[in-house]
């Protein structure tokens, strides 16, 4: 039997298979709400035959928003259009589906990566003021984030809580804080972003105060049998940052307050970051957190071949691997990974004659 096809829980989740959809920006919101466009490409992905789809990245507030045309869950209106949303799929997919909270940070307030993705001054039609644990912009050139005050820190807790109980009307079966890439919750983390003097800078317990202070506030919102995770980067690949040490300790400290799984990537907080780019070459960061910690992981990053995500599913060194653009290539690679290594998916009944005839069993 493929350990890739075999049952997985996330907490009291349970999944058919080990094959996630790692969230994607799509930068096709309408002022924080989706459009037809997300009906259409989570639609596709949901017959993918993947045991989890965790939608885009998902704002907080209008300024966590990484593009102007990001998706959010802050009102009345981005939560009635994601509803509808998720409906439209849902009606046609038994698929679990988690969102991921976000908050972009100093990384806030850019163009769409096709239109150049660069930084959008806050005087702009398209842009505001960006904020940070410090005054350090994300690159020169940047404009200056806003240091933040203990107060709107408060204010930006109780979003994460906020989106959290909004996520719980619309019914996702699962929240991903989004910790990784550079955005708000790793900014905090990494010392090389934060230089704050207070309680929420300088040593580890420290930076890592505000990621915990939001994990704790979403989970009070949603209780304790709900499945939340979260995604990190376990390096900022660049000397004196954010590593792999330190991941394994912010690790420990949320398995200990109850959190279901860790989603490991690296990178995205400095401009000099040196990724080792290569198949594989994140796993050995989940590999160690999950044998040093004893937490489900999550292992992404080029992971493009039904073999290779078996072997790291079959040898423990993940509980789970996750695809991005690799499933944005190609949207039946559950299906195609299932035939290679002779496992049953799932398929929506109008796709069921579509089974290649030396496979009888593939659609179960």
């Amino acid at each position: 039997m493929s350990t890739l096809f075999s049952p997985l829980s996330l907490g009291k989740l349970a999944l058919d298979n080990r094959i996630i959809i790692a969230p994607m920006c799509q930068y096709s919101a309408d002022n924080g709400s989706s459009t037809a466009w997300h009906d259409m490409h989570l639609g596709n992905l949901a017959q993918s035959g993947a045991g989890l789809l965790i939608i885009e990245a998902s704002a907080v507030e209008p300024e966590g928003r990484i593009t102007y045309g990001d998706l959010g869950l802050w009102d009345d209106t981005t939560e009635a259009s994601l509803d509808k949303t998720i409906k439209a799929v849902r009606s046609h997919s038994d698929m679990p589906i988690a969102i991921q909270l976000a908050h972009a940070g100093r990384k806030a307030s850019c163009e769409k990566p096709w239109d150049g993705g660069a930084a959008i001054d806050p005087d702009h039609k398209n842009g505001w003021q960006v904020v940070a644990p410090s005054a350090v912009p994300f690159k020169q050139g940047d404009p200056t984030p806003e240091a933040l005050s203990k107060s709107r820190m408060a204010e930006i807790v109780q979003a994460f809580a906020d989106s959290a109980k909004r996520a719980l009307r619309i019914g996702f079966e699962a929240i991903e804080l989004h910790g990784a890439h550079g955005y708000l919750l790793h900014q905090f983390l990494s010392p090389h972003s934060n230089k704050r003097d207070d309680e929420y800078g300088g040593s580890l317990e420290n930076r890592m105060r505000f990621a915990l202070e939001v994990y704790d506030a979403v989970r009070r919102e949603v209780g304790t049998d709900f499945p939340v995770g979260m995604r990190i980067s376990a390096s900022d690949w660049v000397e004196d940052g954010w590593d792999i040490d330190q991941s394994v300790e912010l690790a420990k400290v949320l398995k200990a307050r109850g959190c279901d799984f860790i989603h490991v990537s690296s990178g995205g907080l400095h401009i000099d970051q040196k990724i080792p780019l290569g198949p594989n070459y994140q796993v050995p960061f989940a590999d160690r957190i999950k044998s040093e910690t004893g937490i489900t992981t999550i292992a992404v990053g080029l992971i493009t071949e039904a073999e290779q995500a078996e072997a790291i599913t079959f040898t423990g060194q993940a509980d789970a691997i996750a695809l991005a653009r690799g499933i944005l290539y190609d949207p039946r690679w559950p299906w195609h990974a299932a035939a290679t290594l002779g496992a049953e998916v799932k398929a929506a009944n109008q796709y069921l004659r579509c089974q290649p005839r030396a496979l009888k069993k593939l659609f179960g």
